[in-house]
């Protein structure tokens, strides 16, 4: 029998440091537990945010009075100033996988509707997009599968966009869980391997129709947009920026018309 779930097991988990095998047992935990997901979620998006803004302090050279060689030596000089030391671990715990623990507590102003919806898509592509082992939980083959698992999860009729005409191959796709609920992420990639996604979720009580806008998040950009009480946001990296808008537009045409 397996043990129970842990918060730190949940904390691993928002720090991606659990194995697979225990990776599975708390994403099955979360599901069945969408208070706890969407507290967890949260964690997720501030490290990502932390990451983002710390990301080029920590891919700075180390200076040489932080260098640990240099620290050692210094120890045996003379007495290291406690703070300053502190200050640096801490700076390089944010930066790096130990977020998790770091973040329990740390208050974010949270957008709502349409805005929540872009980000959370922002966050999702920019998690699942860059993974070469498991970017989607189920593939394309069992495209019928995970139809009927996002449906029930969301409570809703979704669609599967055919964005082969734009040269994007669908690969399959998960359930995530955000700030709002569960939603939908469905991974597309082209010829060269460039991904996109298309997010999808109910809106919880703002935006149930919005015209599709512009978003961007670091370096993802995307349009969202909500019909009937289901927002949608396609996202994907710089490079494919100028290509977004097009291929947004078909798959809202699409949806429209098979739901």
């Amino acid at each position: 029998m397996s043990r129970p779930i842990s918060e730190d097991d949940l904390h691993a988990f928002v720090d991606e440091a659990l194995p697979d095998s225990r990776r599975m047992e708390v994403e099955a935990y979360l599901e069945s537990n969408p208070d706890v997901a969407e507290r967890y979620a949260r964690f997720g998006a501030q490290r990502d945010a932390l990451r983002a803004a710390l990301g080029p302090i920590a891919a700075e050279p180390v200076p040489l009075n932080l260098n640990l060689r240099h620290l050692v030596a210094s120890r045996r000089r003379s007495n290291w100033t406690g703070w300053r030391a502190a200050a640096a671990a801490c700076l390089l715990l944010v930066a790096g996988g130990g977020s998790g623990w770091m973040l329990r507590g740390i208050g974010m102003d949270r957008p709502a509707g349409i805005d929540a919806l872009a980000q959370e898509a922002s966050y999702a592509y920019a998690v699942f997009s860059p993974d070469g082992g498991h970017p989607v939980e189920i593939a394309a083959a069992d495209s019928d599968a995970l139809l009927r698992w996002v449906e029930k999860r969301l409570a809703k009729p979704i669609s599967l966009p055919d964005l082969s005409g734009a040269g994007y191959r669908f690969m399959g796709g998960r359930v995530v869980a955000t700030q709002n609920g569960p939603a939908g992420l469905l991974m597309y990639d082209d010829a060269k391997g460039m991904r996109i996604a298309i997010l999808m979720r109910p809106m919880i009580r703002r935006d149930e129709n919005a015209p599709m806008a512009k978003h961007r998040e670091g370096d993802v950009v995307g349009y969202a947009w909500a019909d009937d009480g289901m927002g949608y946001s396609l996202v994907g990296g710089l490079a494919a920026a100028d290509f977004l808008h097009p291929i947004a537009d078909e798959a809202r045409r699409q949806i429209r018309a098979r739901i």
